[in-house]
């Protein structure tokens, strides 16, 4: 089966602590949350780079989701690590260690066989490599990105070129209004769509998710987990989510993105369950679509 989706993002080793318990060197990344989800809806090609410290039970776990991993490279060195905590609210995790290792001079290489793909996803990159990698590919129905605080300080003008490539942009409630320098959320996500993106999608973690063009707006509400285990990587499952659905679907209508926001607001609830991907381990397609119509229910009015 031909990769539809490519994710290029971070392979990492979490070490994190939550109110629930503590997880050592635990399975983690953005690349890895978003094709892990995606597999769920679509063939996704993940492109990104680990350590020989990365074990092969890691490996194994992707692969029995249909990951395709030609574009994945395993140089000498150690995997990109990460170790922080969550305090009794679950909120933004507190850093203690940031270890960039080799995925300090990641390169993206893309497999002849990516740069067909139907949908790209550029996770949270510097955005000179998410650029790079929009060069390589040909013509692919959707590309989407994801950012952060730290690119909007230090490296505007690149991601500024970004934004005006891509069809979709994800980002926080507080990166969304740094990047636009806005002060309210409205006028700033219509200041983000003046930078070159179609659409917007803004994750606000427990509240929900909302997704905005020049002339829609629809939020969803975040599904009621009652017993959060690990927030870690809620955001880019829900954008496994959203895009996978696309992907499945080629439904790039207003109404096919408000059904993907659904599904990944219900991967995302899914992710927060269990520590790392422990919540993917045994998870059936029937589980996702019951969620989602669970969330389908909270939006219906009679």
């Amino acid at each position: 089966m031909a990769v539809k989706m490519v994710v290029v993002g971070s392979v990492a080793l979490d070490t994190l602590k939550t109110p629930k318990g503590k997880r050592e060197r635990a399975l983690g990344g953005s690349a890895v949350y978003f094709s892990t989800v995606a597999s769920y809806f679509t063939k996704v090609g993940l492109v990104g780079v680990a350590g020989k410290d990365f074990h092969k039970d890691h490996i194994s776990f992707l692969e029995s989701h249909g990951v395709d991993l030609e574009g994945f490279e395993q140089t000498e060195g150690k995997t990109f690590f990460w170790e922080g905590s969550y305090g009794a609210d679950f909120g933004d995790a507190t850093t203690h260690a940031t270890h960039l290792n080799v995925f300090e001079a990641f390169d993206p290489k893309l497999p002849d066989a990516y740069r067909d793909a139907e949908f790209l996803f550029l996770a949270n990159i510097h955005p000179s490599l998410q650029l790079k990698v929009i060069e390589r590919v040909n013509k692919p129905r959707l590309i989407a990105m994801d950012t952060m605080n730290f690119w909007i300080t230090s490296a505007l003008e690149e991601l500024k070129a970004v934004l005006k490539k891509v069809h979709v942009l994800f980002l926080n409630k507080q990166e969304a209004v740094q990047l636009s320098g806005e002060q309210k959320l409205a006028p700033a996500v219509f200041k983000l769509l003046e930078m070159g993106p179609m659409r917007v999608v803004v994750k606000m973690g427990e509240t929900g998710a909302l997704t905005a063009t020049k002339n829609s707006w629809f939020f969803t509400p975040a599904f009621p987990c009652p017993n959060i285990i690990d927030p870690t990587g809620a955001g880019d499952s829900f954008g496994g989510g959203l895009m996978g659905y696309l992907a499945q679907s080629l439904d790039l209508s207003e109404n096919g993105f408000r059904r993907g926001m659904i599904y990944g607001s219900a991967m995302g609830s899914i992710t927060v369950e269990q520590f790392s991907l422990d919540s993917y381990k045994n998870l059936s397609r029937a589980v996702i679509d019951e969620r989602y119509m669970k969330i389908c229910e909270m939006l219906r009015v009679s």
